[in-house]
Parts: structure tokens; C-alpha cells; sequence
């Protein structure tokens, strides 16, 4: 049974930037799909990006061009790379792995909680001035 452990979470103001990493125990980076999940206050759990095994990834619209999702397989490492952080991004952040390679689906949209089975407990981002 793999183990996901986040961390790097923290409170920031608008505009600043944060590094989230999920170390995986059981379970090796560069096989199959893995993922970055958020969850604010009073809302749905909504998915922020994927990584392929193949490297390939996608984001969530409100993310593009802000967030990068990257892994690095020598140190068995996700990260997901925050920049002009905007007090909607204050969430708590999951790491989500599979074995599976992604779906074709994520090629036009992001992930989808039931696509993983493998999750951490999470690391809360907070934004605020």
C-alpha cells in the first residue's frame, strides 16, 4: 500500500510564491499518473493537475500559466510550483497518485478524484493580505 506525505504548504500574500512537494512511499514517480487536488472552505474538491508517466500534464484553467506540475524520478518527487498566488488558491492540497498511466481525457481537462487511488493528508495553503 503506497503512502503520499505533502509538504511545503504555508500562509503567503497575493502575488508571493510556494513549492509543494508529495514524497511517495510504495510507490515510484515515474510509473503511472499522479496529481495535485485542492479543497477550499464550503467547496467541492476540485482537481489542479496531472503528470503522466511519460511526463505529459494538464491543468485546470483557473491554474494555467500560474502552476506547474513537474516530478523529478532520481529523488521519487512531485511538486507543484505556485506562482502569483491569488487568495482563491487558499486550499488544502492533496497529492493523488495511480498506477495507471492518466486518462486520454486529461489531454483536454484536469484530473478527477476516482481516477486515484493512492492520496496524502494534505498541506493547507493560505493566501491573504
Amino acid at each position: 500500500q503506497a503512502q503520499l506525505e505533502e509538504s511545503g504548504g504555508g500562509s503567503v500574500q497575493p502575488g508571493d510564491s510556494l513549492t509543494l512537494s508529495c514524497t511517495p512511499s510504495g510507490y515510484t514517480v515515474s510509473r503511472g499518473c499522479m496529481a495535485w487536488f485542492r479543497q477550499a472552505p464550503g467547496k467541492d474538491q476540485e482537481g489542479v493537475a496531472a503528470i503522466d508517466y511519460d511526463g505529459s500534464t494538464t491543468y485546470l484553467d483557473s491554474v494555467k500559466g500560474r502552476f506547474t506540475i513537474s516530478k523529478d524520478n532520481a529523488k521519487n518527487t512531485l511538486y507543484l510550483q505556485m506562482v502569483s498566488l491569488k487568495s482563491e488558491d487558499t486550499a488544502m492540497y492533496y497529492c493523488a497518485a495511480d498506477s495507471r498511466p492518466c486518462h486520454p481525457r486529461y489531454a483536454r481537462q484536469p484530473p478527477s478524484r476516482g481516477d486515484f487511488i493512492y492520496w496524502g493528508q494534505g498541506t493547507q495553503v493560505t493566501v491573504s493580505s
